[in-house]
């Protein structure tokens, strides 16, 4: 009887001594991250039959657990894959807002400063001085779109780098996670569970969930093969696979990211990777980046073109025709790496005023050549090329393409940091006119002609034109490039166009008044062209529906509202994951007061056990006193 009494003591004081220890491994953890509760589970043996019925013969512990929920572990991996996308998004998006809405440093100071050079160019065409601070500030307006193109340069540049460095992260991840899976199943196999192996592969995935977004399932081995948003799969039980950020196909300087396939690679998209860290880079990049730069190269080509226009319409201090003021960059195309064909293509501009600001995707397949325009997936089918959608020409330069070929053309993208000032001698800003107009001093009526615009490039814009009044309401035009009509009628204030030319007539002349219009020689203080270059200003050249300052008002309030949106999403998700990382101490979570109870609990027992085996051992005593006898 005694030594059954002593082994139910000893059972008892072996439970007790593991309950003390599951307790003190608990507060020794209290702060390790991740670390989940664990308790020791105690279970009666089974009684022994007697006479007297079923004796009790002491405890075992059955396991120790951990306190752990599946759910609430994956809905926090959820929150926080999330919450360190929209971070990551919030981020990138709040910088470039700074750069762009900047009051000192963003394009709308230079663009004022540069208009109003021209407008001072137009109220003193003939100083010297005017024209030097307007050239100059045209080199300042090319200089501010330098330096915002270099620094969004750089910033596509640091997402690069921080892509690499989170692939490699990931993979890393992945790679322990695979080992610890290993691991699991071989520890498992003796038929209890490693807690704290399980505790760190969980917050291992937990560190991988807030990388790119990573779901786990269960095996029955106690492994957990891990997913990624797209479905694809980064471990299977102990094999992690690996990601790669390559160099993109179109363009080498640009890192994408996808999956090592054997010798293979397949890319992913931001659509298909939402998530994490890693998500919020990809979609920053494709919904911030990418398109602020695109906007800014299409409101400095626009204004360059438009600038360009009618700057050749003009004439320069030394009475020669204005060319282009500004340099433009041409569209960029580039071919994919996986190409079998050798044809490199060519674009240029033909209306810069219906660029979108898209880039687009072209292929070349058997029924010809389709391009898609990438912002909205708007596609057009071209047989052969020359091509021209939105403003854009797009040709076949040189070779031959073969079916599945592709490349990617982006039509805007080096806008802002290929402007150029071409014009370096202020004599040759065309301010003025090249044509005059001029009443016949003979006149006697009271009509008038006006100083004149030229609003088209013609072969015959400075031949001589003579406007000869033959009565009171008709009157005739004679020169060349007129066809020398006759008996036109007259009304007051009304048009007239040749050449390239348009000037108004007024007033009542008489019978035979006449008036010229001849090439401007000599006109010094002539400020006609710079008037009208002045009037771009307000002119809505960019998409035919906004001014340069309205179209780079458009690009800061686009970004700022991305980044307002993901401000907000990062706020929120932020505090979905704090709450389900509360969840999950709830569960999981160590409390001091709760283990203090269960230590003197445990030290009670311990003791206690300790009495029955000294109560054991004196029986055992009498039982040997009484049969020595």
């Amino acid at each position: 009887m005694s030594s059954s009494i002593l082994r139910i003591a000893v059972s008892g004081l072996q439970a007790a001594q593991a309950g003390l220890a599951t307790t003190g491994h608990n507060i020794a953890n209290a702060n390790t991250p991740g670390f989940s509760r664990q308790e020791a589970i105690q279970q009666n043996r089974n009684g022994l039959f007697t006479g007297s019925g079923y004796l009790g013969r002491g405890v075992d512990v059955a396991t120790v657990i951990r306190r752990y929920d599946n759910l609430l572990t994956a809905q926090a991996r959820s929150a926080q894959s999330a919450a360190s996308h929209f971070s990551a998004l919030e981020a990138q998006a709040s910088a470039i807002d700074n750069l762009l809405a900047d009051p000192e440093m963003g394009l709308a100071p230079a663009l004022a400063e540069f208009f109003a050079g021209v407008n001072t160019l137009a109220s003193h065409p003939g100083d010297a001085a005017a024209r030097q601070a307007m050239l100059s500030s045209a080199e300042a307006l090319a200089s501010r779109m330098h330096l915002l193109d270099g620094s969004l340069a750089n910033r596509q540049a640091g997402i690069d780098r921080r892509i690499e460095t989170t692939v490699a992260s990931v993979n890393e991840l992945s790679r322990q996670i695979a080992e610890l899976n290993d691991r699991v199943g071989r520890e498992s196999a003796a038929g209890q569970p490693p807690n704290d192996i399980l505790d760190r592969r969980d917050a291992l995935i937990r560190d991988l969930s807030a990388l790119t977004s990573a779901t786990a399932v269960a095996q029955s081995d106690g492994s957990l093969n891990i997913f990624m948003a797209n479905g694809q799969a980064l471990v299977v039980g102990s094999t992690a696979f690996q990601l790669r950020a390559a160099p993109d196909r179109f363009d080498p300087a640009r890192r994408v990211v996808g999956l090592v396939a054997g010798s293979g690679f397949v890319e992913f998209t931001a659509d298909t990777l939402f998530g994490g860290e890693l998500g919020g880079l990809l979609a920053a990049r494709r919904d911030v980046l990418d398109p602020a730069q695109n906007e800014l190269g299409r409101v400095a080509i626009a204004l360059a073109d438009a600038f360009n226009a009618q700057h050749r319409l003009g004439q320069d201090r030394t009475g020669a025709p204005g060319g282009d003021f500004f340099t433009i960059a041409s569209p960029w195309t580039g071919a994919a790496t996986t190409n079998t064909g050798n044809a490199q293509l060519t674009a240029a501009f033909s209306a810069t005023g219906a660029l979108t600001g898209s880039d687009y995707d072209v292929r070349f397949d058997a029924g010809g050549w389709t391009l898609t325009r990438l912002s909205d997936g708007t596609s057009q089918v071209f047989a052969t090329l020359p091509a021209t959608l939105d403003g854009v020409t797009l040709d076949l330069g040189s070779g031959a393409p073969a079916v599945g070929d592709r490349y990617l053309l982006r039509p805007t993208r080096d806008g802002a940091g290929g402007l150029g000032v071409f014009v370096t001698d202020p004599l040759r800003i065309a301010a003025g006119a090249p044509v005059r107009t001029a009443a016949t001093s003979t006149n006697l009526g009271s009509g008038a002609i006006s100083p004149g615009v030229v609003n088209a490039l013609d072969p015959n814009l400075a031949q001589p034109v003579t406007i000869t009044f033959t009565a009171a309401g008709t009157f005739s035009v004679s020169g060349t490039g007129t066809g020398n009509p006759a008996g036109l009628a007259y009304t007051p204030g009304m048009s007239l166009s040749y050449n390239g030319w348009q000037v108004t007539l007024s007033g009542q002349p008489a019978p035979g008044d006449s008036f010229t219009v001849v090439a401007n020689a000599g006109g010094v203080g002539d400020n006609r062209n710079a008037l009208a270059l002045a009037a771009l200003q307000t002119a809505r050249f960019v998409g035919g529906a906004s001014s340069a300052n309205e179209a780079y008002g458009a690009l800061v309030a686009a970004v700022g509202s991305s980044t307002h949106e993901a401000s907000l999403a990062a706020r929120s998700q932020g505090a979905l994951s704090a709450e389900a990382d509360i969840a999950v101490e709830r569960v999981s979570g160590v409390n001091l007061d709760e283990e203090a109870a269960n230590l003197l609990k445990f030290q009670q027992a311990y003791q206690a056990a300790g009495k029955v085996i000294q109560t054991a051992a004196a029986m055992f005593d009498t039982l040997i006193s009484i049969t020595s006898r």
